[in-house]
């Protein structure tokens, strides 16, 4: 643990336990979140407990850290990792090693919300206000006799858990997805019984209505941020030919096969250098098998755990940004791309055109699961350098007036206020 408690603080500072069941910090949107929020939260003279499982966050200095060991047993996506039995200690750690391996359900959000809910209330920190990052497990609900509990969805799993379905073949491997997601009902239940919920844009709020049944007037929407002054525009010329997407992951969600058709059919005109930026991709999963079916090999290169420097300068080097996704509850990945000026192609899926605004102002916007106009508007660009530089002046015009951390973390700021002051309220009430 780092620990920041002895600095002074304004009076008026919140104590906040700001928890992540994942905080993955390489190009993974939860781990950026709660980095920039923590730190920013932080520099407004608020005491924050950043506490996280692995992999982990970067913590920023003045931001008191806590690793929270797990059994990881979904290390790198893969569940095929057992750990060996000396590793299991306790119930906590036999709950999700059941919850995996016998029930056959992702483990780590329940098994997460119980070791911190354990470790809080053993630690004996009081805390102004407890915020969940993604989480929503059953641990949360021993912890609202403390403090007001809230919690941040930047979109409900229901909406993986459909795409994941309807990408599987056979009935008994849809059957076994489905059930993986069985979570998400635990989702529901605590997301119905904290103090308050906040996602990051209004598609967001609308899906976690309909998917966990809660009030839309209980939903907040606060939207994310990108640090400005590293995604910023390049000094140097863009590389020619270069594009850049980042995916994070390569389920069906991100639009990975879609964009890579794309590829496909420039590249039997063109020169193109792509990179695909990705937190993982399998040996032998779909990413590449469709590189080689496509013949692709030599065209696009994956990169993973880019420091936020590195990604910066990659992102801002690219002659177009692309963001192919099937649904987005928010998309950083585009926010970053406008933040360093690069011409831009979005889908119209989720939230995407809510973020970047309206078609041709910061991006060219094409439908989702359409690599034919997808490959359209990357040719366009490509060909036409005085639209892509009015295009990223505006998305970088975009982002300085919407979308920084600073903004997020003073907007958070002031629901945590709200949240605290109604609960004291409905406590005279009683």
């Amino acid at each position: 643990m780092r620990d920041a408690a002895s600095a002074p603080h304004p009076a008026d500072s919140l104590r906040i336990a700001l928890l992540t069941h994942r905080g993955n910090p390489y190009t993974g949107g939860q781990g950026v979140y709660v980095s920039a929020l923590s730190r920013e939260l932080a520099r407004l003279g608020h005491r924050v407990h950043l506490i996280s499982g692995p992999p982990y966050p970067d913590a920023a200095e003045g931001v008191t850290f806590t690793q929270m060991q797990g059994l990881d047993l979904y290390r790198d996506g893969n569940p095929r990792w057992w750990p060996s039995l000396s590793r299991v200690r306790g119930p906590v750690d036999a709950l999700e090693w059941a919850t995996l391996h016998c029930w056959g359900v992702y483990p780590e959000a329940l098994a997460f919300s119980l070791r911190a809910q354990a470790y809080l209330r053993r630690s004996g920190v009081p805390y102004d206000i407890v915020h969940d990052n993604a989480d929503l497990g059953y641990g949360l609900l021993r912890l609202r006799g403390a403090a007001p509990v809230v919690a941040t969805i930047h979109h409900p799993a229901t909406v993986d858990r459909d795409f994941d379905v309807a990408a599987e073949r056979g009935w008994h491997r849809r059957l076994a997805m489905r059930h993986w997601y069985g979570f998400t009902r635990m989702q529901g239940r605590v997301a119905r019984r904290i103090s308050g919920l906040a996602t990051v844009s209004w598609t967001a709020r609308d899906a976690l209505v309909d998917a966990f049944g809660v009030p839309a007037d209980r939903v907040r929407v606060i939207e994310a941020g990108v640090d400005a002054e590293l995604f910023a525009p390049p000094r140097e010329a863009r590389v020619p030919g270069r594009v850049v997407a980042v995916v994070s992951s390569e389920g069906p969600l991100k639009g990975v096969a879609d964009l890579l058709e794309a590829v496909a059919r420039l590249h039997a005109e063109r020169r193109l250098e792509v990179v695909l930026v990705a937190s993982r991709t399998l040996p032998g999963g779909a990413t590449q098998q469709a590189l080689e079916r496509l013949g692709l090999r030599d065209v696009v290169r994956v990169e993973s755990r880019l420091t936020s420097s590195r990604l910066a300068a990659l992102v801002g080097s690219a002659q177009v940004a692309v963001v192919p996704s099937r649904y987005e509850g928010f998309s950083l990945p585009a926010v970053e791309a406008m933040a360093t000026a690069t011409p831009l192609v979005v889908t119209t899926a989720g939230a995407i055109p809510e973020i970047v605004g309206a078609p041709g102002t910061t991006a060219l916007h094409v439908p989702p699961a359409d690599p034919v106009a997808l490959a359209a508007a990357m040719r366009r660009l490509l060909d036409d350098p005085d639209l892509g530089a009015r295009l990223g002046a505006a998305g970088r015009a975009r982002v300085l007036e919407r979308y920084t951390w600073q903004r997020t973390a003073a907007r958070t700021a002031d629901w945590y206020r709200e949240t605290i002051l109604s609960r004291a309220a409905a406590t005279r009430r009683r």
